[in-house]
């Protein structure tokens, strides 16, 4: 790597496993990786706490400028902070993706706080941010840009895994239609709709292991990064 790592910008669909692919991507490079999505989910449990009206988008921007919102590297996941509190398994609930997907990321105020956030994260490159809007909203300027893809029903497979391990009650139909119903709504978002860039890349991830998916992505940047 060079004095001034690539900012690689990774977008796709809810539940498509884009976190343990990007995760592993910034481990191999010795890059920052930033989980954007845990940014909003951390606003929408922190306006929870705070019983805010989900109705009311100035109480949850007022909550996205005040909250201290922390990511760190761990072991195997990525480690949250809430104010100080680790809330890393408290962010995947039915509950928290509802609400953050139709209310906190809708939201105008949230977006521009945590939208500053992550370009003053991704400043200095040397990062693999991922998230919906990514390479079209936050880095459109990225040195390189993947759209991550996965089908409904492989999604819903790892969606019900997922919370099996977490000890987390399912209903397997609706878990199906549940990440249907989130696809629709991000990509008929105002505001940073879920799309591909035009100059992303397509990778995609059905039936494929992380590594195989890993040696794709690197693959796909120049030499020099990939090494």
């Amino acid at each position: 790597m060079g004095p001034k790592g690539l900012v690689i910008a990774i977008d796709g669909p809810a539940g498509s496993g884009k976190s343990t692919v990007a995760k592993s991507l910034a481990r191999r490079l010795g890059y920052l990786y930033i989980d954007s999505g845990a940014m909003y989910r951390c606003v929408t449990l922190a306006a929870l706490r705070a019983r805010a009206d989900f109705g009311d988008p100035a109480a949850l921007a007022a909550l996205a400028e005040s909250s201290d919102i922390r990511l760190e590297p761990g072991e195997p996941d990525l480690r949250v902070f809430l104010d100080g509190e680790e809330v890393e398994n408290l962010l995947r609930t039915p509950d928290i993706s509802r609400r953050t997907s139709q209310f906190t990321a809708n939201s105008p105020g949230v977006r521009s706080a945590l939208v500053a956030r992550q370009r003053e994260l991704g400043a200095q490159g040397g990062v693999v941010m991922e998230g919906r809007d990514i390479g079209t909203v936050v880095f459109p300027g990225a040195d390189k840009k993947i759209y991550f893809d996965v089908s409904v029903d492989e999604r819903t497979r790892r969606r019900i895994q997922d919370y099996e391990r977490r000890g987390i009650p399912y209903d397997a139909s609706e878990v199906h239609a549940e990440i249907e119903r989130r696809d629709a709504e991000d990509r008929g978002r105002i505001i940073g709709p879920l799309r591909r860039a035009d100059d992303a890349s397509l990778v995609l991830g059905d039936g494929k292991s992380v590594e195989a998916i890993l040696q794709e992505i690197l693959g796909l940047l120049p030499p020099a990064s990939a090494a």
